[in-house]
């Protein structure tokens, strides 16, 4: 019995050990990472490798545009434009817009099309650091980046890690790949037209097409435009 005992105790502090230096691993290498980010690019993100992986198991060439370009590189009308289509709190709100999710989880209730109510600051911790998904456990982990990037990013630096990490197409992630791959032209010499429609995509880049928009993306763009112009300028003074 008292053999038993023993074993049991060393098995408990085994696992407790093992919880500590997890959580002390999980907390200080992403505090490390975010700090780290904060003045380096971000090289890749989850979301590339995990694409690629899909156009494997689908039979499909593999495709990974991207190239990280500072914010000065991109045309100020981009920014803009997401502000205005994505998150028109973005520069008001701590990671998270409170209202907005009041609204969509009350039209959810009504039976009204389910829409989301992520801001900029949650969709780069997603892009930069996690996964789609839609577990409660990804969220969890989502809300954590979302309050450390608030925490040690400014909100020009969120914005422009957002450029610079978000899919805008198929297999074509962030400003300076899509502005050549379906405009021709640096990210800078992006106009503000396409720059509207890059935005208007971004909700679904793989089915919406900045370089061949439907009608509904150009009623979409109009908006986006007008937005913009009500908005502006990027960033806010």
């Amino acid at each position: 019995m008292g053999g038993l005992v023993r074993r049991l105790k060393y098995y408990a502090l085994w696992i407790f050990h093992f919880i500590r230096w997890t959580l002390i691993l999980f907390f200080g290498s992403s505090i490390f990472f975010v700090v780290l980010y904060r003045w380096v690019p971000v090289p890749c993100s989850p979301l590339m490798f995990i694409r690629l992986g899909q156009q494997v198991v689908h039979g499909e060439s593999p495709k990974l545009k991207h190239q990280w370009v500072s914010a000065d590189s991109i045309s100020a009308n981009l920014p803009l434009a997401v502000w205005a289509s994505e998150d028109q709190n973005f520069f008001n709100h701590y990671g998270f817009d409170f209202a907005q999710i009041k609204v969509a989880l009350q039209e959810k209730e009504d039976g009204k099309r389910e829409r989301g109510a992520s801001t900029i600051s949650q969709q780069t911790a997603k892009n930069v650091f996690l996964w789609p998904s839609h577990s409660w456990f990804r969220k969890g982990l989502e809300v954590y980046f979302t309050i450390l990037i608030e925490t040690f990013w400014s909100k020009e630096r969120i914005m422009e890690v957002y450029l610079n990490t978000i899919e805008m197409g198929d297999g074509i992630y962030g400003a300076e790949a899509v502005a050549l791959e379906h405009f021709g032209v640096p990210a800078y010499r992006l106009t503000k037209n396409q720059c509207a429609l890059i935005a208007v995509s971004l909700p679904n880049p793989r089915r919406m097409n900045s370089a061949e928009p439907s009608a509904y993306m150009r009623r979409r763009q109009s908006w986006v435009l007008q937005q913009m112009r009500w908005l502006g300028p990027y960033p806010p003074k």
